[in-house]
């Protein structure tokens, strides 16, 4: 399972981000929820929290997920797979 998102930076960078199982598993063990209940039970800290730990998984970022939060200036889930 994978989740695609596209996040526009308030430097008008977007980048399209690709959340893996590794970051889907982070998620519930920090949110203490399946990530099967985001489609029902959606909050945007659910998805800032996703790109920003694929993003620091990878090595895209160093900053904290409250630091990159305040690089967002939108986001969403993408229909493109940019694998």
């Amino acid at each position: 399972m994978r989740i695609n998102l596209r996040v526009e930076f308030t430097n008008s960078e977007v980048k399209e981000i690709v959340c893996s199982e590794r970051d889907l598993v982070a998620f519930e063990d920090k949110f203490n929820r399946s990530v099967a209940k985001l489609e029902s039970e959606f909050k945007l800290t659910d998805l800032l929290f996703l790109a920003w730990h694929s993003e620091h998984r990878r090595k895209e970022t160093k900053k904290d997920c409250d630091a990159l939060l305040d690089d967002v200036e939108q986001i969403g889930v993408s229909e493109n797979d940019p694998k």
